[in-house]
C-alpha cells in the first residue's frame, strides 16, 4: 500500500494530531461494538498521559473507560480474562519499559492462549503502549522494544508514524481476533507540550476505515536508495529525503507500519529497484528489526544489493538521561543523512 492508496477524502478533510486520531478510532469502535472497553492507568479522567484516550470518559462513562491501580500484572491479566470471555479490551501499558513487571501475563498468557487451546480460544485484545526517547525520560521510560515483542510468537505488533495510519491501524487492531501490541512513539502524537514533527498532524477522514496490519507503505517513491523505517524515525527519514531531493538524490522511504507481520515483499521489491538500503530503527541494534531485514535480503537474494547493507539503530546501551548524550545515540536526522549519502555514493 502506498501513500496514493489512501482515500481521496483524506486530503480534503480536517487535520488531527495522532493522539486525537487514536482516541477517535477507539470512540468509533466503542460506538460500533459494546464489547469494546478501555482500561489502564490514567486513561479516564486524565485522558491518557499522551492523550490517546482524551474525551472518552465523558462519552462512555466509568464502566467502559476504567482507571486502574498501579498494578500492570493485575489489569493486563483482567484484560486477558475479558478477552477470552468474548470482550474486546484495549489495555494501556503506560510505558513499554514497564513490561518487565507484567511479562508473564503478556507472553505466557496473552500471546500463547490461542495456541495452547488448539485454536479454540481467541484473545481479541489490544495492548497499547508509549515508546521512544528524545525527551530526557531516562533509561526506564525511553525504549522502543518492538524487536523484543516481535521475537515472541503469538503477538501482532503495529507501530504507526502518522495520524491517518494511527486511526486505521487502531481500528484494525480492535477488530482483529489476535492479540495486538499497538505501540505509539511520544514524538508522533502531536502534543503541544512536546517537541514534535509537523508530520504528527495530518488529514484524517471522519469515517471509520482500516489500515491493513502487515502491509507497509511506500511513503515516498525514489530511485537511488531504499530507506526503511517506522514511527518517529520514519518522519525524520522523510524530512531528510525531502532535503536530499533538492540535491539530486531521490530516496525511496518505506514505512513498515507493522513489525509483525513484517511486509518483506515490499522491502525486497524496493531494494530490487534501488540496489541499496538503509534501515533506520530507534530500537536496539543487536538481535532486532534491522538484523531481521538484513537476513530477509540475504535469504531471498543477496545479489539485490549493490552496496553494503547499512543501518542507523540505537546502540546497545541504556538510554541516557542527559539530553546531549541521548541525542548522540538516537537516530537523528544528521545520522540518517550521513548514512543515506554514504550508501548512495555521494
Amino acid at each position: 500500500m502506498t501513500v496514493t492508496d489512501q482515500p481521496a477524502a483524506a486530503s480534503a478533510t480536517r487535520r488531527l494530531t495522532t493522539a486525537k486520531a487514536i482516541s477517535e478510532a477507539i470512540a468509533q469502535e466503542m460506538e460500533r461494538d459494546p464489547e469494546v472497553f478501555v482500561m489502564g492507568e490514567d486513561v479516564a479522567a486524565y485522558g491518557g498521559i499522551f492523550g490517546a484516550t482524551t474525551g472518552l470518559l465523558d462519552q462512555f462513562g466509568p464502566t467502559r473507560i476504567i482507571d486502574t491501580p498501579i498494578s500492570e500484572t493485575g489489569f493486563i491479566g483482567a484484560g486477558i480474562g475479558a478477552a477470552v470471555e468474548g470482550m474486546r479490551p484495549i489495555v494501556e501499558l503506560m510505558f513499554v519499559d514497564f513490561f518487565g513487571v507484567c511479562m508473564d501475563q503478556i507472553y505466557n498468557h496473552m500471546a500463547k492462549i490461542h495456541y495452547e487451546s488448539g485454536g479454540n480460544v481467541t484473545v481479541p485484545m489490544v495492548l497499547m503502549t508509549a515508546v521512544g526517547g528524545g525527551y530526557s525520560d531516562g533509561a526506564q521510560h525511553s525504549q522502543c522494544l518492538w524487536g523484543t515483542f516481535a521475537h515472541m510468537p503469538g503477538l501482532k505488533v503495529v507501530v504507526p508514524s502518522n495520524p491517518y495510519d494511527a486511526k486505521g491501524l487502531m481500528i484494525s487492531a480492535i477488530r482483529d481476533d489476535n492479540p495486538v501490541l499497538y505501540m505509539f512513539h511520544k514524538g508522533v502524537m502531536g502534543l503541544p507540550w512536546m517537541a514534535k514533527n509537523p508530520r504528527s498532524i495530518g488529514p484524517v477522514p471522519e469515517e471509520s476505515y482500516e489500515v491493513p496490519i502487515g502491509k507497509a507503505a511506500v511513503a515516498r517513491p525514489g530511485r537511488d536508495v531504499t530507506v526503511v523505517s517506522l514511527s518517529l524515525s520514519l518522519q525524520r527519514c522523510l524530512d531528510v529525503a525531502d532535503e536530499l531531493a533538492g540535491e539530486g538524490l531521490e530516496a525511496e522511504v518505506i514505512d513498515l507500519r507493522s513489525v509483525v507481520p513484517l511486509d518483506r515483499q515490499t522491502i525486497l521489491e524496493s531494494v530490487g529497484r534501488t540496489g541499496k538500503i538503509v534501515v533506520v530503527d530507534e530500537d536496539y541494534r543487536s538481535f532486532g528489526l534491522s538484523g531481521e531485514i538484513a537476513a530477509t535480503i540475504a535469504e531471498s537474494d543477496p545479489g539485490l544489493l549493490r552496496a553494503p547493507f547499512t543501518r542507523v539503530a540505537y546502540p546497545d546501551v541504556p538510554v541516557p538521561y542527559a539530553r546531549p548524550l541521548e541525542y548522540e545515540v538516537l537516530p537523528t536526522p544528521r545520522r540518517i543523512r550521513d548514512a543515506i549519502v554514504s550508501v548512495a555514493g555521494r
